[in-house]
């Protein structure tokens, strides 16, 4: 067993007390003879090791490390692994797997002695309550569902770095309205405000929607305004900058899968009342941070506005295909508003559609660009008078509510020639917007179970039955005797 330098340190030490050499080395759990060596030099383990200079085995290389040498000054982000398959290429049978390590020892030396200069990392000192850093982390790890159903997420995540203080909101995007309720809800749990809030260069607050260039957006720089907050922002691509929140990321999610494996399950009954669990651990955490967070608030300001609205509004026209385009997707809406102009509030999750500021849809909003959201509710009175449009219809994949109705297309495909198959399934469709859509759904199933379907009258006399039974009530027999006694009683008292 070799020597470390605890060992001799504890014997040092030892020795300084009482001066005994062999109540000492066995106190540091070493051999006398070691003791007296160490003892002897006054000096650790690390200093008397001496770093090895030969060769153990010849150098498969050394012919051609000259040349090596020189493609690694050409190019010096060449890594040694395609050095070795060039080798191997350029003389078969010469060089063997293992010897890539050999060659990966030699380049990863030449890059320390003659390679180029690399980039210093500079350690920062966080002064109390002068800055809070925001980031968005994907939470997929985490593997949660919601009812049932996986629930894909990012968290809007706002640190204090000084103290480490952190909070966490649900949202879908790296948007606005997500950055708008993430750090609204940061600080008025603090109650107080840093001077700077800084974010990377990958959120919507930093990227201007008329002309796609970075650089604060009117929204965010007024979201600032408002709280009393610098903005400011790293450098494109030096994510570093950020670095305490992005380590925090990673903290949090590996503190959140702890809770949840101590929780017994990842799934909630829906998305607020996991927020509501994931602040709750957040609670705890901070609560171990007292001391600091305290300093941080005695530095900050206090926090003296309202909240503000955690949406955006804008106008659209609703068009003649029933749809309204919003922040690059498109959504459809109850037909009675083609040709009007309505007001959209846009939330980090949803859309909520107005008509002269009367409530007319609620639909989730989408990620992305490009994409739709089509309810068949909406436009299904217009297509069951217009079945030819169905076939080449842009959004027909929408019309299919779930792979039951899909299924029941293909299979009325099979049974009629034709546009017949769009009629039938257009008046399946129709069925389902006028009564329950799960009860049409379960009659499908069975249809197709037992390979029966075969046209929406079908289905229609299964789902709304022409003579629905009313079933037979025999008539009871009243009995008012009891009444009657009642009432001679009262009279008697009366009396």
């Amino acid at each position: 067993m070799r020597t470390t330098d605890a060992q001799v340190r504890k014997l040092m030490e030892e020795m300084a007390k009482h001066g005994r050499l062999g109540l000492a080395s066995a106190r540091a759990g070493m051999d006398r003879k070691t003791a007296r060596k160490y003892v002897k030099e006054g000096k650790f383990p690390s200093e008397l090791k001496q770093e090895r200079t030969w060769r153990t085995r010849e150098d498969p290389f050394e012919e051609q490390w000259d040349s090596l040498a020189e493609r690694l000054k050409e190019a010096p982000e060449l890594e040694a692994k395609t050095l070795f398959e060039e080798l191997c290429a350029r003389e078969p049978g010469r060089y063997k797997p293992g010897q890539l390590r050999t060659l990966q020892r030699r380049v990863r030396q030449w890059r320390a002695q003659q390679g180029p200069e690399k980039q210093v990392f500079f350690a920062q000192e966080h002064r109390p309550g002068e800055a809070m850093q925001t980031d968005f982390t994907w939470a997929k790890e985490l593997e949660v569902t919601v009812g049932g159903e996986p629930f894909a997420h990012l968290l809007c995540h706002p640190v204090l770095p000084y103290s480490n203080w952190e909070w966490a909101t649900v949202c879908h995007s790296e948007s606005m309205a997500a950055i708008k309720r993430g750090v609204q809800a940061a600080v008025f749990r603090l109650g107080k405000v840093p001077r700077y809030h800084q974010t990377d260069n990958s959120t919507s607050a930093t990227h201007d929607l008329r002309n796609g260039k970075r650089g604060f957006n009117a929204e965010y720089l007024a979201l600032m305004k408002h709280l009393g907050m610098e903005p400011r922002t790293i450098e494109v691509g030096k994510k570093e900058q950020n670095g305490d929140v992005e380590a925090l990321n990673g903290a949090l999610k590996r503190r959140l899968l702890q809770h949840l494996l101590m929780r017994g399950s990842r799934d909630f009954e829906s998305a607020a009342a996991y927020e509501s669990w994931v602040q709750s651990v957040l609670e705890k955490a901070n609560r171990l941070r007292g001391a600091k967070v305290e300093e941080e608030l005695a530095a900050m300001r206090p926090l003296s506005v309202q909240r503000l609205v955690e949406y955006s509004e804008l106008e659209v026209v609703v068009t003649a295909w029933s749809t309204i385009r919003v922040q690059h997707n498109t959504y459809s809406v109850p037909s009675r508003l083609v040709g009007q102009r309505v007001r959209v509030r846009v939330y980090d999750d949803r859309l909520e559609v107005l008509h002269a500021g009367k409530p007319q849809l609620v639909v989730d909003r989408l990620v992305g660009r490009n994409g739709h959201r089509i309810n068949y509710r909406h436009i299904i009175w217009s297509l069951v008078q217009k079945p030819g449009a169905f076939a080449q219809y842009r959004y027909r994949e929408d019309l299919f509510p779930s792979l039951v109705f899909r299924q029941a297309y293909d299979e009325l495909q099979r049974v009629h020639e034709g546009r017949a198959a769009d009629v039938e399934y257009l008046r399946i469709l129709h069925l389902s917007a006028s009564t329950l859509e799960s009860q049409v759904e379960q009659v499908l199933t069975r249809l197709l179970a037992e390979g029966g379907l075969r046209g929406a009258e079908q289905v229609k006399a299964l789902v709304a039955p022409a003579r629905p039974e009313v079933p037979e009530l025999a008539q009871p027999e009243v009995d008012l005797s009891s009444y009657d006694a009642l009432l001679v009683a009262q009279r008697e008292v009366a009396s």
